[in-house]
């Protein structure tokens, strides 16, 4: 890199089309350097850099897909004028653009979402990921009182009244879906098809004086040989945001316990009984990591392994555990028990 080279956000034009850059140290046996994104597009095209003289080399690449790979679409080549950089683009064809930046102060740029350790960290750590979604993101009309991330089109359900840490917990949340689909759209490049990305479904699914639990479904395509899914369940205070094991809530529910209760569930319908083979081949019960993601629904303990091969996924089938067939691993002194079971 040339001597004068130094982390940092920059914002321009590039050819007359406003333009976001960031350029950051290369890792070690790495040149990657940064990325950039047109205000007009707003997906992350990778640079890699070299030097020539005193000039900053940028290659740009996109995926253009399996038959194609990684394609270098367009070359920048920038000098320092004062804390500026000017420079040219050019396309692997010979065109060139003019390219003109200057540094931008990330501290600077207000905050319009709730100031929160999550945001903070993704201004410090992931500049553009932050200057995309750091806008107001607006309230659907529907019985949650949804809000939708309007760049990835990501909706995520909130509670009336919530107090201001759980508010920025489900922000948070929400944030992180909106980063994976961003990823995944940078990750198709050029290669996005219909149907390709990454989306989430979310839904409270209880609602206690103390807690708010909710269950999270994605899926996503974003570029290899299969498309994927996952499940998430989430239990937060509503007073703290913080999350809150299911060992809080039943402190005999181990992971063994859970893989036990589970099987003696599954399948609920009759189903294949190789996958109840394969799910208590694929389960470490001596594991202190969850297997499950569970959520609380009105009935009780909704829970799905997360543990099993993609080959296995059908297999995943979701089983509720009973608020009365669980008591007996709850602790009637807990902070949680008379949310569970109240008299």
């Amino acid at each position: 890199m040339p001597s004068w080279f130094a982390a940092g956000v920059y914002q321009g034009t590039l050819g007359g089309q406003p333009i976001t850059l960031q350029l950051k140290r290369p890792a070690e046996n790495n040149d990657e350097v940064g990325a950039y994104f047109y205000q007009s597009r707003q997906i992350d095209l990778t640079l890699h850099g070299s030097r020539r003289g005193k000039a900053l080399i940028l290659a740009e690449e996109v995926w253009s897909g399996p038959e194609k790979g990684l394609q270098t679409s367009g070359c920048l080549a920038l000098t320092r004028v004062g804390d500026s950089l000017t420079g040219t683009w050019k396309s692997p064809a010979g065109k060139r653009l003019a390219v003109s930046l200057k540094p931008l102060k990330l501290a600077a740029v207000p905050l319009k979402l709730l100031d929160t350790a999550q945001v903070r960290k993704l201004r410090a750590e992931q500049p553009l990921d932050f200057l995309k979604l750091n806008t107001a993101w607006p309230k659907r009309a529907d019985a949650e009182g949804s809000v939708e991330e309007p760049l990835t089109g990501i909706v995520y359900p909130r509670v009336a009244g919530a107090s201001a840490a759980l508010a920025g917990a489900l922000q948070d949340r929400q944030l992180a879906a909106a980063q994976s689909a961003l990823e995944c759209q940078a990750q198709l490049g050029d290669s996005a098809g219909k149907g390709d990305g990454f989306t989430l479904e979310a839904q409270v699914t209880r609602l206690t004086p103390k807690l708010v639990s909710l269950h999270e479904s994605a899926a996503y395509y974003c570029g290899g040989a299969h498309p994927d899914n996952f499940d998430e369940g989430v239990i937060l205070s509503r007073v703290s945001g913080q999350s809150v094991k299911v060992t809080a809530l039943w402190p005999g529910l181990s992971g063994a316990k859970q893989l036990a209760l589970y099987l003696a569930a599954y399948p609920s319908d009759g189903g294949d009984p190789e996958c109840s083979s394969l799910i208590q081949s694929s389960a470490e019960p001596s594991s202190s990591d969850p297997q499950f993601a569970a959520w609380l629904t009105p009935k009780g303990l909704s829970v799905v392994p997360t543990f099993l091969p993609h080959v296995a996924a059908a297999c995943a089938e979701t089983v509720t555990l009973g608020y009365g067939q669980l008591r007996p691993l709850a602790e009637e002194k807990g902070r949680y028990f008379s949310d569970l079971y109240p008299r």
